[in-house]
């Protein structure tokens, strides 16, 4: 079984854009051809034409079984009705999770304005996600994106549920000691190529993250996400079967730890 904690539905060619409900249809037929069971679908920061608002994806996704929704939490942008709208989709067990952007928008991840969406985290026990190391548009800054500043998160709210996104690359080493040290924290390995791996990025990365399961002990933090359509599904499986690992370590990454954290009921799927 493949479970991906990572994917997309914005529309990131303005001049190829396609309706929402074709972007899931598009998704679905990737994940049918990817035999990818279950994925994430995550709602952006900022809600406009081309990226559909979490209520959007929420009514959207509501027939399909095998999508989940995490929101998208804007640092910059939110009130008191984006509060109540998405407390209530989580009482209801719509969305799985939340999703932060620093490095996007320019905060960093223990700022107190934040507070409120961490605590209704912890009350519904669903994880908390963070964009982390390279952003995909020139105008981020990285020095919010960092996953060293997880660290004062992860130690400030020990019962909150952390997932590190893109394991921090190109910071791979500093998200390795953040989540060998909390363990509250996890990382998906989401995102880390455009499209296709080359071989001499995927000989690399494989290293890298063979480095990081030694380091940081048996694999029960690590998520397996693609970040699609940014990044080939195709391309993505054939990274895992490069990883030297036991099978039983590579279902951890590809279903079970995500199972088990976003609380998937994988008996319907």
């Amino acid at each position: 079984m493949i479970i991906d904690v990572h994917t997309h539905i914005n529309n990131y060619h303005e001049d190829r854009v396609v309706s929402l409900n074709e972007c899931l249809n598009r998704l679905t037929e990737t994940m049918l051809e990817n035999k990818v069971a279950y994925s994430l679908v995550l709602s952006s920061y900022k809600v406009n034409e081309h990226r559909p608002s979490t209520k959007q994806v929420v009514e959207a996704i509501k027939d399909r079984n095998n999508l989940g929704v995490v929101s998208g939490i804007s640092y910059l942008n939110y009130n008191h009705r984006d509060i109540r709208e998405i407390g209530e989709y989580l009482e209801n067990g719509l969305i799985k999770g939340l999703k932060f952007y620093p490095g996007y928008e320019p905060f960093y991840p223990n700022d107190t304005r934040l507070k409120v969406w961490y605590e209704m985290a912890i009350e519904y026990n669903v994880p908390v996600m963070f964009h982390s190391g390279d952003t995909y548009a020139p105008t981020g800054k990285v020095k919010y994106s960092h996953p060293l500043h997880i660290d004062d998160l992860a130690v400030d709210y020990p019962d909150l549920k952390i997932v590190i996104c893109h394991v921090g690359n190109p910071w791979i080493k500093d998200c390795m000691e953040v989540v060998y040290k909390n363990k509250n924290v996890y990382a998906d390995i989401s995102g880390l190529v455009l499209g296709d791996f080359s071989e001499k990025f995927e000989r690399y990365m494989k290293k890298e993250i063979e480095e990081m399961i030694t380091y940081a002990g048996d694999p029960n933090y690590l998520l397996y996400g693609t970040d699609w359509p940014i990044s080939n599904m195709k391309s993505y499986l054939k990274f895992m079967d490069q990883l030297e690992l036991a099978d039983e370590k590579k279902e951890l990454i590809l279903w079970k730890n995500a199972a088990e954290l976003f609380r998937i009921d994988v008996s319907k799927l």
